[in-house]
């Protein structure tokens, strides 16, 4: 399955730090932002999490739904979220099954060092499932508010 705008969007099911299996089909009815992003408690990761947690209740008022992704275990996100006050699940994706489903699972170069890992992008879903906008090589700075302006213009 390939993720293509316009087109329902590629459900999983994952471990999520509620201590449950998630699966993008349970939001049917609500919008959701499937965000991936490489690691915890790194600070571009911190930003964005912080960004989405100031927005959370905007978000919900939009009936719009967080959902964050990364391959960190779950103890890693609990951490995250507690340290920082994260309103919304965290998905463990270790294996990056869900990253390859949503082609984010990236060869990427740091410091002339190869490796493989995860592109930050957004994705907003709408209530019947269809993927309606990507955000693909994220830049952390003002992405949150743009994805907000984007659901209360197009999805409201």
């Amino acid at each position: 399955m390939t993720v293509e705008t316009g087109k329902k969007a590629p459900d999983f099911s994952i471990e999520a730090t509620n201590g449950e299996k998630v699966k993008l089909s349970d939001y049917k009815g609500k919008n959701v932002i499937l965000y991936f992003y490489p690691k915890d408690m790194t600070p571009g990761c911190t930003t964005q999490a912080c960004d989405f947690r100031d927005q959370h209740e905007n978000f919900s008022e939009l009936d719009t739904v967080i959902l964050g992704v990364s391959p960190d275990p779950l103890s890693k996100h609990e951490k995250f979220i507690e340290k920082h006050g994260l309103p919304f699940l965290l998905l463990v994706d270790e294996d990056h099954k869900v990253a390859e489903l949503y082609d984010v699972w990236k060869l990427k170069k740091n410091f002339g060092k190869e490796y493989m890992g995860i592109e930050r992008s957004t994705f907003i879903i709408d209530k019947e499932g269809q993927l309606v906008k990507e955000w693909r090589k994220v830049k952390v700075k003002g992405h949150v508010e743009e994805a907000l302006a984007y659901i209360k213009e197009n999805l409201n």
